[in-house]
Protein backbone atom coordinates (compact mmCIF):
# COMPACT_ATOMS: atom_id res chain seq x y z
CA UNK A 1 0.00 0.00 0.00
CA UNK A 2 1.10 3.70 -0.41
CA UNK A 3 0.23 6.33 1.75
CA UNK A 4 0.29 10.13 1.35
CA UNK A 5 -0.15 12.06 4.53
CA UNK A 6 -0.79 15.74 4.33
CA UNK A 7 1.91 16.05 1.61
CA UNK A 8 2.46 19.23 0.13
CA UNK A 9 4.88 20.72 -2.35
CA UNK A 10 4.93 24.43 -4.00
CA UNK A 11 6.56 25.97 -7.28
CA UNK A 12 5.83 28.51 -8.64
CA UNK A 13 3.81 26.74 -11.63
CA UNK A 14 2.65 24.42 -9.72
CA UNK A 15 1.38 22.92 -6.28
CA UNK A 16 0.55 20.04 -4.06
CA UNK A 17 -1.44 21.13 -1.32
CA UNK A 18 -1.77 18.73 2.02
CA UNK A 19 -2.93 16.12 -0.11
CA UNK A 20 -3.92 12.51 1.91
CA UNK A 21 -4.94 9.75 0.10
CA UNK A 22 -4.26 5.74 0.08
CA UNK A 23 -3.89 3.28 -3.24
CA UNK A 24 -3.67 0.05 -2.43
CA UNK A 25 -1.09 -2.94 -3.56
CA UNK A 26 -2.01 -4.27 -6.74
CA UNK A 27 -4.66 -1.15 -7.65
CA UNK A 28 -4.55 0.26 -10.60
CA UNK A 29 -5.13 4.06 -9.89
CA UNK A 30 -5.23 7.41 -11.96
CA UNK A 31 -4.10 11.33 -11.18
CA UNK A 32 -6.72 12.83 -12.84
CA UNK A 33 -6.64 17.07 -13.61
CA UNK A 34 -6.40 19.63 -16.13
CA UNK A 35 -3.24 21.00 -17.40
CA UNK A 36 -1.03 22.19 -14.60
CA UNK A 37 -3.12 21.40 -11.93
CA UNK A 38 0.08 19.43 -10.11
CA UNK A 39 -0.73 15.80 -11.34
CA UNK A 40 2.69 15.06 -12.55
CA UNK A 41 4.45 16.68 -9.40
CA UNK A 42 2.63 14.09 -7.03
CA UNK A 43 3.57 11.27 -9.39
CA UNK A 44 7.03 12.87 -9.05
CA UNK A 45 7.01 13.48 -5.36
CA UNK A 46 6.13 9.63 -5.17
CA UNK A 47 8.96 8.46 -7.27
CA UNK A 48 11.06 10.54 -5.05
CA UNK A 49 12.70 13.19 -7.77
CA UNK A 50 11.61 15.85 -5.50
CA UNK A 51 11.17 16.18 -1.81
CA UNK A 52 8.45 17.33 -0.42
CA UNK A 53 8.06 20.93 1.73
CA UNK A 54 5.83 18.84 4.21
CA UNK A 55 4.34 15.81 4.42
CA UNK A 56 5.02 11.92 4.42
CA UNK A 57 4.75 9.45 1.82
CA UNK A 58 4.56 5.35 3.13
CA UNK A 59 5.41 2.16 0.99
CA UNK A 60 4.36 -0.64 2.41
CA UNK A 61 4.39 0.96 5.67
CA UNK A 62 7.88 2.37 5.76
CA UNK A 63 8.72 6.07 5.24
CA UNK A 64 10.57 6.47 1.95
CA UNK A 65 10.14 10.51 1.95
CA UNK A 66 13.64 10.97 1.59
CA UNK A 67 14.49 7.79 0.03
CA UNK A 68 15.97 8.47 -3.58
CA UNK A 69 13.83 7.11 -6.91
CA UNK A 70 16.41 3.61 -6.53
CA UNK A 71 15.21 3.10 -3.10
CA UNK A 72 12.00 2.71 -3.77
CA UNK A 73 11.32 0.16 -5.89
CA UNK A 74 9.05 1.76 -8.63
CA UNK A 75 9.29 1.83 -12.56
CA UNK A 76 8.18 5.19 -14.26
CA UNK A 77 7.47 5.74 -18.00
CA UNK A 78 7.47 9.01 -19.29
CA UNK A 79 5.03 11.35 -21.72
CA UNK A 80 8.23 11.50 -24.28
CA UNK A 81 9.24 7.58 -23.19
CA UNK A 82 12.89 9.26 -22.51
CA UNK A 83 14.71 6.49 -24.17
CA UNK A 84 18.41 6.62 -24.65
CA UNK A 85 18.55 8.13 -28.32
CA UNK A 86 22.16 6.31 -29.05
CA UNK A 87 20.91 2.78 -27.75
CA UNK A 88 18.91 0.34 -29.58
CA UNK A 89 15.57 -1.66 -27.99
CA UNK A 90 17.22 -4.22 -27.03
CA UNK A 91 20.08 -1.88 -25.04
CA UNK A 92 17.04 0.60 -23.80
CA UNK A 93 15.41 -2.88 -21.87
CA UNK A 94 18.82 -4.10 -20.93
CA UNK A 95 19.64 -0.95 -19.26
CA UNK A 96 18.33 -1.20 -15.59
CA UNK A 97 19.73 -5.31 -15.29
CA UNK A 98 23.20 -4.12 -16.55
CA UNK A 99 22.58 -1.13 -13.31
CA UNK A 100 21.98 -4.02 -11.50
CA UNK A 101 25.03 -6.67 -13.17
CA UNK A 102 23.28 -9.28 -14.06
CA UNK A 103 25.38 -11.53 -16.27
CA UNK A 104 25.24 -11.37 -19.97
CA UNK A 105 23.37 -14.70 -20.52
CA UNK A 106 20.66 -13.89 -17.96
CA UNK A 107 20.14 -10.32 -19.42
CA UNK A 108 19.71 -11.77 -23.08
CA UNK A 109 17.19 -14.12 -21.56
CA UNK A 110 15.14 -11.85 -19.71
CA UNK A 111 15.14 -8.89 -22.45
CA UNK A 112 14.28 -11.66 -25.04
CA UNK A 113 11.00 -12.58 -22.86
CA UNK A 114 10.07 -9.13 -22.01
CA UNK A 115 10.23 -8.17 -26.21
CA UNK A 116 8.57 -10.84 -26.91
CA UNK A 117 5.66 -10.13 -24.46
CA UNK A 118 5.17 -6.71 -26.18
CA UNK A 119 5.83 -7.88 -29.46
CA UNK A 120 8.60 -5.79 -30.10
CA UNK A 121 11.25 -8.62 -30.95
CA UNK A 122 12.12 -7.64 -34.53
CA UNK A 123 12.39 -3.99 -33.14
CA UNK A 124 15.63 -5.12 -30.83
CA UNK A 125 18.25 -3.27 -33.35
CA UNK A 126 16.19 -0.52 -33.88
CA UNK A 127 17.28 2.95 -32.39
CA UNK A 128 14.06 4.86 -30.59
CA UNK A 129 13.86 7.74 -33.52
CA UNK A 130 13.13 4.82 -35.81
CA UNK A 131 10.26 3.81 -33.94
CA UNK A 132 6.71 4.87 -34.10
CA UNK A 133 4.74 6.26 -31.25
CA UNK A 134 3.05 2.92 -29.81
CA UNK A 135 6.52 1.20 -30.44
CA UNK A 136 8.42 3.37 -27.94
CA UNK A 137 5.44 3.58 -25.30
CA UNK A 138 6.02 -0.41 -25.72
CA UNK A 139 9.54 -0.15 -25.13
CA UNK A 140 9.79 2.52 -21.97
CA UNK A 141 7.26 0.12 -20.45
CA UNK A 142 9.44 -3.26 -20.97
CA UNK A 143 12.41 -1.27 -19.60
CA UNK A 144 10.21 0.09 -16.49
CA UNK A 145 9.07 -3.53 -15.76
CA UNK A 146 12.01 -6.12 -16.38
CA UNK A 147 13.29 -4.73 -13.16
CA UNK A 148 9.90 -6.21 -11.48
CA UNK A 149 9.20 -2.95 -9.72
CA UNK A 150 6.23 -2.91 -7.16
CA UNK A 151 4.74 0.21 -8.43
CA UNK A 152 4.06 1.18 -11.94
CA UNK A 153 4.52 5.13 -12.51
CA UNK A 154 3.20 6.52 -15.67
CA UNK A 155 2.70 10.29 -16.97
CA UNK A 156 0.47 10.80 -19.67
CA UNK A 157 1.42 7.56 -21.18
CA UNK A 158 -1.68 7.96 -24.18
CA UNK A 159 -1.20 11.57 -24.83
CA UNK A 160 0.80 11.65 -27.76
CA UNK A 161 -0.56 8.86 -30.09
CA UNK A 162 -3.60 8.33 -32.77
CA UNK A 163 -6.86 7.47 -31.15
CA UNK A 164 -6.43 3.24 -33.14
CA UNK A 165 -2.91 3.29 -31.09
CA UNK A 166 -3.91 4.60 -27.66
CA UNK A 167 -7.23 1.43 -27.90
CA UNK A 168 -4.32 -0.82 -27.98
CA UNK A 169 -2.20 0.28 -25.91
CA UNK A 170 -5.08 0.55 -23.31
CA UNK A 171 -5.89 -3.21 -23.87
CA UNK A 172 -1.96 -3.69 -23.33
CA UNK A 173 -2.14 -1.87 -20.01
CA UNK A 174 -4.96 -3.90 -18.69
CA UNK A 175 -2.79 -7.42 -19.76
CA UNK A 176 -0.07 -6.03 -18.02
CA UNK A 177 -1.60 -4.45 -15.00
CA UNK A 178 -2.98 -8.23 -14.73
CA UNK A 179 -0.03 -10.44 -16.06
CA UNK A 180 2.65 -8.47 -13.08
CA UNK A 181 0.22 -7.93 -10.44
CA UNK A 182 1.57 -4.45 -10.54
CA UNK A 183 0.18 -1.25 -8.75
CA UNK A 184 0.04 1.30 -11.32
CA UNK A 185 -0.20 4.80 -11.10
CA UNK A 186 -1.29 6.39 -14.26
CA UNK A 187 -1.83 10.49 -14.56
CA UNK A 188 -3.90 11.58 -17.33
CA UNK A 189 -6.21 14.65 -18.43
CA UNK A 190 -8.58 12.37 -20.43
CA UNK A 191 -11.42 11.00 -18.57
CA UNK A 192 -12.45 8.36 -20.87
CA UNK A 193 -8.92 6.69 -20.19
CA UNK A 194 -9.38 6.66 -16.84
CA UNK A 195 -13.16 5.38 -16.83
CA UNK A 196 -11.26 2.51 -18.58
CA UNK A 197 -8.59 1.35 -16.87
CA UNK A 198 -8.94 2.87 -12.94
CA UNK A 199 -9.97 0.86 -10.20
CA UNK A 200 -10.34 4.28 -8.75
CA UNK A 201 -9.28 7.47 -9.56
CA UNK A 202 -8.38 11.29 -7.77
CA UNK A 203 -9.49 13.92 -9.50
CA UNK A 204 -7.01 16.81 -9.11
CA UNK A 205 -7.39 21.05 -8.90
CA UNK A 206 -4.84 23.37 -8.38
CA UNK A 207 -2.85 21.12 -6.46
CA UNK A 208 -6.08 19.60 -4.09
CA UNK A 209 -7.68 16.37 -4.70
CA UNK A 210 -11.36 17.41 -5.07
CA UNK A 211 -12.61 14.17 -5.14
CA UNK A 212 -11.03 10.44 -4.97
CA UNK A 213 -12.82 7.11 -4.87
CA UNK A 214 -14.35 4.17 -7.15
CA UNK A 215 -14.09 5.33 -10.72
CA UNK A 216 -18.14 4.62 -11.23
CA UNK A 217 -18.64 6.44 -7.73
CA UNK A 218 -16.72 9.55 -9.00
CA UNK A 219 -18.17 9.24 -12.79
CA UNK A 220 -21.58 8.65 -11.26
CA UNK A 221 -21.83 11.02 -8.00
CA UNK A 222 -19.26 14.25 -8.57
CA UNK A 223 -19.43 15.97 -5.20
CA UNK A 224 -18.70 19.82 -7.31
CA UNK A 225 -19.29 21.18 -10.17
CA UNK A 226 -15.58 21.16 -11.32
CA UNK A 227 -15.80 17.60 -10.87
CA UNK A 228 -19.11 17.39 -12.45
CA UNK A 229 -17.74 19.41 -15.49
CA UNK A 230 -14.19 17.47 -15.67
CA UNK A 231 -16.02 14.13 -16.26
CA UNK A 232 -18.03 15.22 -19.00
CA UNK A 233 -21.72 15.41 -16.46
CA UNK A 234 -22.51 18.30 -18.86
CA UNK A 235 -26.02 19.26 -17.17
CA UNK A 236 -25.63 20.95 -14.43
CA UNK A 237 -28.74 22.65 -12.69
CA UNK A 238 -29.19 24.88 -10.02
CA UNK A 239 -32.28 24.56 -7.76
CA UNK A 240 -33.69 24.76 -4.13
CA UNK A 241 -34.46 20.72 -3.19
CA UNK A 242 -37.13 20.33 -0.49
CA UNK A 243 -38.80 16.58 0.29
CA UNK A 244 -41.15 15.42 -2.28
CA UNK A 245 -43.64 12.23 -2.24
CA UNK A 246 -42.49 8.94 -2.25
CA UNK A 247 -39.48 9.38 -0.46
CA UNK A 248 -38.24 11.57 -3.14
CA UNK A 249 -36.69 15.00 -3.62
CA UNK A 250 -37.61 18.08 -5.66
CA UNK A 251 -35.38 19.91 -6.94
CA UNK A 252 -36.84 23.73 -8.22
CA UNK A 253 -34.72 25.49 -10.71
CA UNK A 254 -37.31 28.18 -10.70
CA UNK A 255 -38.24 26.85 -14.76
CA UNK A 256 -38.72 23.15 -13.94
CA UNK A 257 -38.83 20.60 -11.03
CA UNK A 258 -37.25 17.31 -11.16
CA UNK A 259 -37.16 14.64 -9.02
CA UNK A 260 -34.37 12.97 -7.15
CA UNK A 261 -33.74 9.47 -4.84
CA UNK A 262 -31.32 11.71 -2.90
CA UNK A 263 -31.82 13.50 0.37
CA UNK A 264 -30.97 16.99 0.24
CA UNK A 265 -32.73 20.07 1.20
CA UNK A 266 -31.92 24.07 0.67
CA UNK A 267 -29.41 25.48 -2.10
CA UNK A 268 -28.48 22.08 -4.36
CA UNK A 269 -26.51 21.59 -7.98
CA UNK A 270 -28.38 18.94 -10.10
CA UNK A 271 -26.43 17.05 -12.42
CA UNK A 272 -27.92 14.41 -14.82
CA UNK A 273 -25.44 12.64 -17.37
CA UNK A 274 -26.08 12.78 -21.22
CA UNK A 275 -26.42 9.03 -21.68
CA UNK A 276 -29.22 8.81 -19.06
CA UNK A 277 -31.53 10.75 -20.66
CA UNK A 278 -33.92 9.00 -23.13
CA UNK A 279 -36.39 10.43 -25.98
CA UNK A 280 -39.70 8.99 -27.84
CA UNK A 281 -41.96 11.09 -29.79
CA UNK A 282 -45.01 9.93 -27.95
CA UNK A 283 -45.46 10.32 -24.27
CA UNK A 284 -45.35 6.37 -23.26
CA UNK A 285 -46.06 4.67 -19.82
CA UNK A 286 -42.39 4.60 -18.18
CA UNK A 287 -41.03 3.88 -14.75
CA UNK A 288 -38.86 7.46 -14.88
CA UNK A 289 -40.08 9.78 -12.57
CA UNK A 290 -38.96 12.90 -14.58
CA UNK A 291 -40.84 13.55 -17.69
CA UNK A 292 -40.76 16.28 -19.61
CA UNK A 293 -41.83 17.98 -23.48
CA UNK A 294 -39.01 19.55 -24.91
CA UNK A 295 -37.78 21.35 -27.91
CA UNK A 296 -34.72 20.03 -30.39
CA UNK A 297 -32.58 23.31 -30.36
CA UNK A 298 -29.70 21.90 -31.50
CA UNK A 299 -27.93 18.70 -33.21
CA UNK A 300 -24.14 17.66 -33.16
CA UNK A 301 -23.13 14.57 -35.76
CA UNK A 302 -19.95 12.95 -33.70
CA UNK A 303 -20.14 9.81 -35.98
CA UNK A 304 -20.98 7.59 -34.11
CA UNK A 305 -22.95 9.02 -31.56
CA UNK A 306 -25.06 12.03 -31.72
CA UNK A 307 -25.10 14.69 -29.06
CA UNK A 308 -28.36 16.74 -28.61
CA UNK A 309 -29.67 20.10 -26.85
CA UNK A 310 -33.30 19.97 -25.94
CA UNK A 311 -34.87 22.69 -24.36
CA UNK A 312 -37.51 21.26 -21.53
CA UNK A 313 -37.51 25.13 -19.55
CA UNK A 314 -34.23 24.12 -18.71
CA UNK A 315 -31.01 23.51 -21.43
CA UNK A 316 -30.19 19.64 -21.41
CA UNK A 317 -27.38 17.90 -23.40
CA UNK A 318 -28.16 13.99 -24.22
CA UNK A 319 -25.98 11.92 -26.52
CA UNK A 320 -28.04 8.79 -28.62
CA UNK A 321 -26.55 6.50 -31.21
CA UNK A 322 -26.67 7.29 -34.61
CA UNK A 323 -29.33 4.40 -35.63
CA UNK A 324 -31.63 5.70 -32.49
CA UNK A 325 -31.38 9.49 -33.54
CA UNK A 326 -32.43 8.09 -37.52
CA UNK A 327 -35.23 5.86 -36.17
CA UNK A 328 -36.56 8.94 -34.18
CA UNK A 329 -36.22 11.18 -37.13
CA UNK A 330 -35.45 13.81 -35.14
CA UNK A 331 -34.46 17.57 -36.32
CA UNK A 332 -34.15 21.11 -35.08
CA UNK A 333 -37.55 22.16 -34.15
CA UNK A 334 -39.12 19.19 -33.49
CA UNK A 335 -40.26 18.42 -30.34
CA UNK A 336 -39.71 15.65 -28.62
CA UNK A 337 -40.13 13.76 -25.41
CA UNK A 338 -37.22 13.63 -22.96
CA UNK A 339 -37.25 10.93 -19.52
CA UNK A 340 -34.60 10.22 -16.82
CA UNK A 341 -35.05 8.68 -13.74
CA UNK A 342 -34.86 9.61 -10.28
CA UNK A 343 -31.95 7.88 -9.33
CA UNK A 344 -30.23 9.32 -12.46
CA UNK A 345 -30.22 12.77 -10.35
CA UNK A 346 -27.37 13.42 -8.51
CA UNK A 347 -27.24 16.56 -6.16
CA UNK A 348 -24.67 18.19 -4.03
Amino acid sequence: MIKIENLSKDWKEFKIDNVSLEINDQEYFVFLGPSGSGKTMLLELIAGMWSPDSGKIFMEGNDVTMLPPEKRGVGFVYQNYMLFPHKTVFENIAFGLKIRKLGKKEIQIQVQEMMNLFGITKLSKRLPRTLSGGEQQRTALARALIIRPKVLLMDEPLSALDRITREELIQEFKRIHKKFNVTIIHVTHNFDEALQLADRVAIIKEGIVSQFGDIDDVFRHPKDAFVADFVGTENILKGIAKEGEDNLTIVDTGNIEIKSSEKKTGSVHATIRPEDITLSNDKVPTSARNVFKGLIKEIYDLGTIIKLTIDIGESLVLVLTRQSFLDLELNVGKYIFVYFKATAVNLF
